[in-house]
């Protein structure tokens, strides 16, 4: 009973994370948008960008890290190839997340230097991902 309750935590928190990790690309498309002269716009953005992060994005990346590892160490299946590869994938949606919180501490600070379209191809990284971590989860092949 307490392993399906971890499980639902686990993609209730996964799906608040990528909600964020596929939102806050597109804020910055919009932010990177921007004609000039536009300081009351990107103050708006900044401030959403910046709790979207704070206030979503983080607790729900380490509680997907929290009961995702739970769940590993419960099941038995940390040592299966599936989730091996799982994890890989995880870590680098983590590193994306990070590299998602630098930007929008250069927003905060004036120093982007990337125009929208760098934000539209960035906004597909995490959806790829994605792709993967669930087709791991749900299938897990034998690899």
């Amino acid at each position: 009973m307490l392993y399906d309750w971890i499980k639902a935590l686990h993609v209730i928190s996964l799906i608040a994370w990528m909600a964020g990790m596929l939102y806050l690309p597109r804020l910055f498309v919009y932010h990177a948008s921007l004609p000039p002269g536009s300081e009351a716009q990107a103050a708006t953005f900044k401030v959403m960008e910046r709790r979207l992060l704070k206030a979503i994005m983080n607790p729900a990346m380490i509680a997907t890290w929290a009961f995702g590892l739970a769940l590993a160490w419960m099941s038995g299946f940390y040592a299966s190839p599936w989730l091996q590869a799982k994890f890989v994938l995880v870590l680098a949606m983590s590193g994306i997340h990070g590299w998602l919180a630098r930007m929008v501490k250069d927003f905060a600070a004036d120093r982007n230097t990337r125009g929208h379209r760098f934000y539209r191809v960035l906004n597909e990284v995490p959806t790829l991902l994605m792709i993967g971590i669930v087709i791991l989860a749900i299938v897990k092949p034998g690899l």
